[in-house]
């Protein structure tokens, strides 16, 4: 399967979890793909299981906060390999304490800013050489907290991913005549470790319903893969049994009041 030869990926978060199912999944349609995340060692795992599929990759530790740092690696990607195709940017995070009169300032930039900011920045260092290329397409891994407001994910969560379907549009509507494209991709619940970030963790019995990562991982496959004259603007996924999250709710809620 070489649906995406000869061409160049970036994928944060690349360590674990959808980012990591992403990488491998669009090393093996052709793609070479730079790995980026915090941690060099999550992304040494994932760069094995590239290899092991033979594809080519780049391990790429850097934080997608760090506006230098994105300059940087992007100047070093081009240099290396002249181009840019696909970012996929997957790198977010969310924290225990998330009930609006108990989250934290700093908990609540912490997650607009690994959530949103660093989705911007990234696309921001990307967009000159796309627009050369007159091609290009940014898939933003964002959620149905996106879509619809989850007390679950909580406020800090809720708002950022609905500003990134928003930076999606944004995307669309500016860049469009360049040939650049982009797509929200918003799961439902995954069975990745950003669940035991929750006050009160699924079992695992309710994580087995859930989507994987290589279920989302394949519509990012979809999206990147699709001809440059096709736009996804909007990509919801989610379980096919739609889990009760009543007692979660009720649970996490005691836990936060003590």
């Amino acid at each position: 399967m070489a649906r995406l030869e000869g061409r160049v990926a970036i994928v944060t978060g690349a360590g674990t979890g959808i980012g990591r199912a992403a990488a491998v999944m669009l090393a093996a349609a052709g793609a070479r793909v730079a790995l980026v995340g915090r941690r060099r060692g999550p992304l040494e795992e994932t760069a094995t299981l590239v290899q092991a599929g033979s594809g080519e990759m780049l391990v790429t530790p850097c934080d997608v906060t760090d506006a230098a740092a994105v300059e940087a690696l992007v100047r070093d990607l081009q240099g290396r390999w002249g181009r840019i195709d696909v970012l996929v940017n997957n790198a977010g995070l969310n924290v225990p304490v998330r009930d609006l009169d108990k989250v934290s300032i700093e908990d609540w930039r912490a997650v607009v800013d690994a959530d949103l900011n660093g989705p911007f920045i990234l696309t921001r260092a990307v967009l000159p050489l796309m627009r050369g290329q007159r091609s290009g397409t940014v898939i933003n891994v964002s959620s149905m907290a996106g879509v619809r407001t989850s007390t679950l994910s909580g406020p800090a969560y809720s708002a950022a991913k609905t500003a990134l379907n928003s930076f999606t549009e944004s995307i669309n509507l500016a860049e469009r005549r360049f040939g650049i494209r982009a797509c929200a991709v918003c799961p439902g619940e995954v069975d990745t470790p950003i669940m035991e970030l929750r006050p009160y963790p699924p079992s695992p019995e309710a994580r087995a319903t859930m989507l994987q990562p290589e279920d989302v991982a394949e519509a990012i496959l979809l999206v990147a893969a699709l001809p440059q004259r096709a736009t996804i603007d909007l990509l919801l996924i989610r379980p096919t049994v739609q889990r009760d999250v009543t007692e979660d709710r009720r649970r996490a809620g005691a836990a936060a009041r003590g």
